[in-house]
């Protein structure tokens, strides 16, 4: 792998994280005022995961926000994204 292409991974997820963050951080707050920006950020970080393992692994991809899309190209690469569940209460630890 280059290093530019390892640099633009590393991007990739850091700005992942970064919805993450900030998810959690609005969950912290007050759940229910903030539900909306935290499905999005939510999706955004998943989104980024997926596209950062797509490009890992050579994968073109359009410019896209469809999770399902992305997650049927990234089962081309790896079955185990077959068993991904989409609930964000799941994604951030929320029960």
């Amino acid at each position: 792998m280059t290093i530019e292409k390892a640099d633009y991974i590393r991007n990739w997820l850091f700005r992942a994280k970064e919805d993450i963050a900030v998810a959690e951080s609005l969950s912290s707050i007050n759940i229910e005022f903030y539900t909306s920006t935290i499905c999005f950020h939510s999706q955004q970080a998943f989104e980024k995961f997926l596209q950062a393992f797509l490009i890992y692994n050579d994968i073109d991809f359009p410019k896209t926000h469809d999770l399902d899309y992305l997650i049927l190209e990234c089962q081309k690469i790896d079955n185990a994204f077959i068993d991904i569940d989409f609930k964000a209460s799941r994604i951030l630890g929320f029960q």
